[in-house]
């Protein structure tokens, strides 16, 4: 038996790890690598694999459980709540970037079918790169954050109907003509399909996936799982619709089963892998000769594509009545080609839309904005700061009109907090309980809408602009919280309330402690990294165990804040006496004890009780109703429902418990 299969697997694992693993100290994305990867071993390349058969059809699997796994995490809830950025916003990219590229297309001569395929391939965008650069920069929750994640996931919808008119789109035939009754026939089909898949998804499938969960057999719930989804692909591709569509309707019937995320983390790891094998196959497409030879075209349809992606977001984000900054940061992050793209541009050179040459063309192009768009993101906040620079109309700067309330505001002494996430929202509950004024601002159209409803004070605005911090009164306030992910527009808004308000006080939150120097340098007056910032709060209240002293601990703890945490970064090669600690007092413990009328202590003085030398307790306090005394003295009379709190060990404690005369103590103080 010939291990050639084995063989080529081999060469492409091993490959893979050595482009990822450069890939990673270069912070090139993996999609980038396994398409690079596809490159050199290929038979364009260094010609180590050159039969591409068994890799395509692994590559085949890896599309049929990214579909699957698309579908599962279809979620018509989900989808309600960014209704607006997801219908809206994605029907308008997709639709202006088709329309576009259409007109120029067919400009150039294109057929109209062609051209309706380009405009195609040229919608969609890297779900796989941007998801993970996103994440990475924990812009997920940003306002941009949440725009491009709806656009995304409208893209990856809307590929499924564009799978679906690839083979109308291959007829020689115009109009409605190519419509014949083949089609119809296919229509018909797909209708079926659907209905069963509904019924299933409501009967069926629930009631299979629930007899195998009680089988608590993890193989079992995989093989399942799989065999529904390869099945169901299987059942499509029979009657002649895509395997791709299958795939995607296996998981739409599990997607509202309660096992839905139990699959799919059982999917996933198969997912990552086959997926991997798809990228690597398209790489192998790559015809190295002819980017060489055809280098300058590729470089500059790759900048039309980057500016004609970006310049389409950009419109789609002001018609949705979002500041300009936050338009160039998703128009620059959304400006590569997608994943989905070689899926359609695969399909649509197999079913002869498009030539080899243009084929060629595409992948070199696609390969090439996908390996610049992660540098391109990372420059996507100076972007944004230099083109919000630009002398642009105040409600583009801003986004949303300003209610006719919100015209004067004369608040004073206030508290300004930029960023309403969970940080913000906890700033706004204490300032709220403490009777102190406050003023947010949040770039989040739905977030402001939510809780101006409450009767929150939050303003929609981009607090980089002076306009905005103007508007808000910051000559006026007494402190000012930033608290968003973006560093930039973090840095500029330090500098802008520095500058009109010079008394003012300045704490910023954020991610690095790269970035406390330099924010410190433009005039806050307080920087807290969230790198750190979880890791002194454990610190002072693990010392707290040791029963070190609070003022030792506050001591300690402003000194790392003063320092910069100088000593969390570095070692800590001065211990203070902190550090010295001899002795383990972990065995002691406060506890709380109410002394019933039956006790045999009560009406006895405590000097009587005998509660340190028999018992090994000392009495720090005594609750007594309302009144607490602290100290007690030795000929203090002891009195039924006395709470008496003492500090001993937990054999103490046990020892005792009757003395009290229950047998069920309070709990434990914490120290």
């Amino acid at each position: 038996m010939e291990l050639f299969l084995f063989k080529d697997l081999l060469i492409v694992f091993s490959f893979s790890i050595f482009v990822l693993l450069l890939g990673h100290y270069l912070k090139v994305p993996p999609v980038v690598g396994f398409l690079l990867t596809g490159v050199l071993a290929g038979p364009h390349g260094l010609q180590l694999v050159n039969e591409t058969e068994d890799v395509e059809i692994l590559a085949q699997v890896g599309i049929i459980l990214l579909l699957f796994g698309i579908g599962m995490e279809f979620s018509l809830k989900k989808l309600l709540q960014i209704k607006r950025f997801f219908l809206l916003g994605g029907a308008l990219q997709v639709g202006l970037t088709v329309f576009v590229s259409f007109l120029i297309a067919t400009t150039l001569g294109k057929t109209w079918n062609e051209s309706l395929f380009w405009g195609f391939l040229l919608a969609m965008s890297s779900t796989a790169i941007i998801l993970r650069l996103l994440e990475e920069r924990s812009e997920t929750h940003s306002p941009h954050g949440r725009l491009i994640i709806s656009i995304l996931i409208f893209q990856d919808v809307i590929a499924i109907p564009m799978i679906l008119l690839i083979p109308f789109l291959s007829g020689h035939h115009s109009g409605m003509q190519s419509l014949n009754f083949a089609s119809i026939g296919l229509f018909i089909k797909g209708i079926m399909i659907l209905s069963l898949a509904f019924l299933s998804a409501q009967r069926l499938i629930p009631y299979l996936l629930d007899i195998v969960a009680r089988t608590k057999n993890k193989e079992l719930f995989l093989l399942t799982v799989l065999s529904l989804c390869f099945g169901v692909a299987w059942l499509t591709s029979s009657l002649g619709l895509s395997i791709s569509i299958g795939a995607f309707l296996a998981g739409l019937i599990l997607s509202e089963s309660e096992y839905s995320q139990e699959a799919i983390s059982h999917i996933f790891p198969f997912q990552a892998l086959f997926i991997s094998f798809f990228f690597v196959s398209v790489g192998m497409l790559l015809n190295v000769d002819f980017v060489i030879h055809h280098f300058f075209t590729i470089a500059f349809l790759a900048a039309v594509v980057f500016l004609l992606k970006s310049l389409e977001v950009f419109i789609t984000t002001l018609i949705l009545r979002m500041p300009v900054r936050t338009a160039v940061l998703a128009g620059v992050i959304l400006s590569q080609v997608g994943e989905f793209a070689f899926v359609l541009a695969k399909s649509g050179s197999s079913h002869g839309i498009i030539t080899n040459h243009y084929y060629q063309l595409f992948l070199a192009v696609s390969l090439l904005t996908l390996a610049i768009s992660p540098f391109l993101t990372l420059l996507s906040p100076v972007f944004a700061n230099w083109i919000g620079k630009l002398p642009f109309p105040e409600k583009m700067i801003s986004g949303m009109k300003k209610e006719k309330e919100e015209v004067k505001l004369n608040v004073e002494n206030h508290i300004l907090i930029i960023g309403f996430g969970l940080a913000g929202r906890n700033l706004a509950k204490s300032s709220k309980f403490a009777e102190i004024p406050y003023l947010i601002l949040e770039m989040n159209p739905d977030t402001v809408k939510e809780y101006k409803a409450k009767g929150e004070p939050i303003h929609f605005g981009d607090g980089s602009h002076f306009s905005t911090l103007a508007h808000l009164n910051i000559s006026q306030a007494k402190t000012v919280a930033i608290m968003i992910n973006d560093p930039l527009a973090a840095k500029q808004i330090v500098k802008l309330a520095r500058q009109n308000n010079p008394a003012l006080y300045i704490i910023v939150r954020t991610r690095f402690m790269q970035e406390v120097p330099l924010m410190r340098k433009l005039g806050a007056d307080e920087v807290i990294p969230d790198e750190f910032g979880t890791s002194v709060e454990i610190f002072s209240r693990v010392l707290k165990q040791y029963h070190i002293p609070d003022q030792e601990i506050y001591e300690v703890t402003e000194q790392l804040r003063a320092d910069g945490y100088e000593i969390l970064r570095n070692d800590w090669k001065n211990p203070t006496k902190l550090s010295e600690i001899k002795f383990n007092l972990s065995h002691v413990e406060i506890a709380s004890f109410r002394l019933h009328a039956k006790s045999a202590l009560t009406g006895k003085m405590l000097s009587e009780s005998q509660l340190r030398n028999h018992y090994g307790m000392t009495l720090l306090l005594i609750r007594r109703g309302s009144d607490l005394i602290t100290n007690p003295s030795p000929s203090i009379k002891l009195m039924g429902e006395d709470i008496l709190v003492v500090i001993g060990n937990k054999n103490s404690f046990q020892q005792a418990n009757n003395l009290f005369g229950d047998s069920q103590s309070l709990l434990p103080v914490s120290t």
